[in-house]
C-alpha cells in the first residue's frame, strides 16, 4: 500500500508533512511518496539528521504549489504541475492508494472531483469527520464544509454515503441517521430540510437508511445518532462550534480549576490521566484529517495547521480508508435508488 502525501500543503509545510511521513513509515510500516519540491524535502531531512531516505519513503518532484488564494475552479488547469495536482494524478493513475493534503480545501475538492472523479451516481462529494460522543462511540457528520449550498437530493445521498461509511469504518451494523435541524418536529426547518426529510423518510421506508428524523446540534455529541446529515454551511458551523467549545473547556479546566491554588494543583495530579484522555479525544491531531466521501479513491484533507503528529495520524487514517474502500458498494446503493425511482 502506497500513501501519496502532498509535502507542500499546509501552514507547516514542508517540515510537518515530511517528518510526519517519516514517523508513519516507522510506526505503521507505510509506503509513502512525498510529492513536492525535492530539494526542500531533502533539506528538511538533513536538518533533522536524516541523510538517506528511510525504507518505504520516496520523493516525486513537483516544483509548483497551490496557493490558498488560487481559484479552486482553475487549479487543475493552471496548477497542473503543483504538488497537490500531481499527487491526485498519481492516485488516479494507480500509483498510490490514497492522497493526503493540508492545502486549500476548495482546491483539493475540485482537484479530487476533476482528476480522481466521483463515484458513479454521486452528485457531490462531502466531508465526513468522525466525532467522539458521550455513548463512547463516534458520530459521522456529512457535510462539514465541502458544499455550502445543497439540494434535498444531496442530503439524501449524504445519508446513504454516511450509512455505508459508518458501517464499514465504525463497525455499526445499522447506523442511525439524523437530519440536522432547529427542532425535532417534522415541520421544522427551511424548505431544504423539509424536502430532505421527506426524501430520507422515503429511503427509510425502502430499507436504504435507518432514518430517525430531525436532530438538534446538542444531540450530536450525546450519541443520539450515528450519522448527521447537513448542508456544508450548517455542518461547518456545528463542527467549528464543537471545536471551539472543546478548546474553551480545556483552557477553563486548566486555568480556572486546576491552577487555582496548591490543593487544586495536587488534585489535578491525581486526575491528570483522565483529563489528558478526554482532551486527546477532542484533539484533531489524533484523528489526522477528514475524508472526501464520494470520491472513487480515498482523498484525505488534513487540517491546515497540522503538525508532525497530525500528519503521522493522517497516514494511518489514509491506510484504513484504502483498506475499507466502499466505492463499489456505494455505486450499487445509488443504482438501487435510481431503479426504485424509475419503477415509481
Amino acid at each position: 500500500m502506497n500513501i501519496i502525501l502532498d509535502a507542500m500543503g499546509g501552514d507547516n509545510a514542508p517540515l510537518a508533512p515530511v517528518m510526519g511521513a517519516i514517523d508513519a513509515a516507522k510506526d505503521f510500516g507505510a509506503q509513502i511518496t512525498l510529492v513536492g519540491r525535492g530539494e526542500e524535502i531533502l533539506t528538511v531531512l538533513r536538518d533533522n539528521g536524516i541523510e538517506n531516505l528511510p525504507d518505504g519513503v520516496t520523493i516525486k518532484n513537483a516544483e509548483d504549489v497551490v496557493d490558498m488564494h488560487d481559484d479552486p475552479a482553475n487549479v487543475v488547469r493552471k496548477r497542473k504541475d503543483s504538488s497537490m495536482i500531481v499527487a491526485l494524478r498519481m492516485l488516479s493513475e494507480g500509483e498510490g492508494d490514497a492522497v493526503i493534503s493540508a492545502g486549500s480545501t476548495g482546491a483539493l475538492l475540485s482537484g479530487a472531483t476533476l482528476v480522481v472523479k466521483r463515484v458513479k451516481g454521486i452528485r457531490r462529494a462531502a466531508m465526513g469527520p468522525c466525532m467522539p460522543n458521550k455513548a463512547g462511540g463516534k458520530t459521522v457528520l456529512l457535510d462539514c464544509g465541502a458544499n455550502a449550498e445543497c439540494t434535498p437530493e444531496f442530503l439524501l445521498q449524504f445519508g446513504i454515503v454516511g450509512t455505508l461509511y459508518a458501517r464499514k469504518t465504525l463497525g455499526i451494523e445499522n447506523p442511525r441517521v439524523g437530519l440536522l435541524n432547529i427542532g425535532t418536529e417534522d415541520t421544522k426547518g427551511t424548505p431544504l430540510q423539509k424536502e430532505a426529510h421527506a426524501l430520507l423518510t422515503d429511503a427509510h421506508q425502502k430499507g436504504l437508511v435507518n432514518f430517525i428524523g430531525n436532530v438538534e446540534g446538542r444531540d450530536v455529541l450525546l450519541g443520539e445518532v450515528d450519522v448527521v446529515v447537513a448542508d456544508g454551511f450548517s455542518g461547518n458551523v456545528l463542527l467549528k462550534s464543537i471545536e471551539g467549545t472543546a478548546y474553551f473547556m480545556g483552557s477553563l479546566m486548566k486555568h480556572k480549576i486546576f491552577k487555582r491554588n496548591l490543593l487544586s494543583v495536587i488534585g489535578y495530579l491525581f486526575c491528570k490521566k483522565g483529563v489528558d484522555e478526554v482532551m486527546k479525544m477532542m484533539d484533531y491531531r489524533e484523528i489526522g484529517g477528514t475524508q472526501f466521501l464520494g470520491i472513487k479513491k480515498p482523498v484525505i484533507k488534513a487540517h491546515g495547521s497540522s503538525d508532525r503528529r497530525a500528519f503521522r495520524n493522517a497516514v494511518r487514517q489514509a491506510m484504513d480508508a484504502a483498506k475499507n474502500d466502499m466505492s463499489a458498494e456505494l455505486e450499487q446503493s445509488l443504482a438501487k435508488i435510481k431503479e426504485m425511482a424509475n419503477a415509481e
